[in-house]
């Protein structure tokens, strides 16, 4: 081998080398990185006079209202009882996806991890979650006399 191709091979595996180091470092702090911009943001994620089948919703009673907000963990595979909601909720899906199924005809919709669903007032139905399981966060508008959820056989 000539002189000058050992040279060019030594300064090519010379610069491959140091590039490698230099890019394996680590130069970043062990200070999480914040997620917000310098402004404040507000980003509508559910807007709507009905459930997620198209059923408009019925007017609320002229009762004392009560806002509820549940944490609803669902383990991977498995499925809701049917139920049905007689007041009006939505969930946000914060972890995972669920199949939400309607019982009268299985008509279904998936929703998943950042979307919003809004649910189906006196309608039979239930969850089913796939092998991720799902993680919501429920918001019912509803009375004290009045439960959030109804067994339906």
């Amino acid at each position: 081998m000539k002189l000058t191709t050992k040279k060019s091979l030594l300064s090519t595996a010379f610069v491959a080398i140091l590039s490698s180091l230099l890019l394996s470092c680590d130069n970043s702090s062990n200070e999480p990185q914040s997620e917000y911009t310098d402004k404040i943001e507000s980003v509508t994620l559910l807007k709507t006079t009905k459930s997620w089948d198209g059923t408009a919703y019925p007017a609320y009673p002229t009762t004392q209202p009560e806002i509820s907000v549940l944490k609803i963990a669902v383990p991977p595979n498995k499925a809701l009882d049917w139920h049905k909601h007689p007041v009006i909720n939505a969930a946000y899906v914060e972890k995972g996806e669920i199949q939400i199924e309607r019982k009268e005809d299985g008509k279904t919709q998936w929703v998943r991890k950042g979307q919003v669903l809004p649910e189906m007032v006196n309608v039979a139905h239930r969850g089913k979650t796939g092998d991720k399981g799902a993680t919501l966060i429920v918001f019912y508008s509803g009375t004290p006399d009045i439960p959030l959820s109804e067994p339906v056989k």
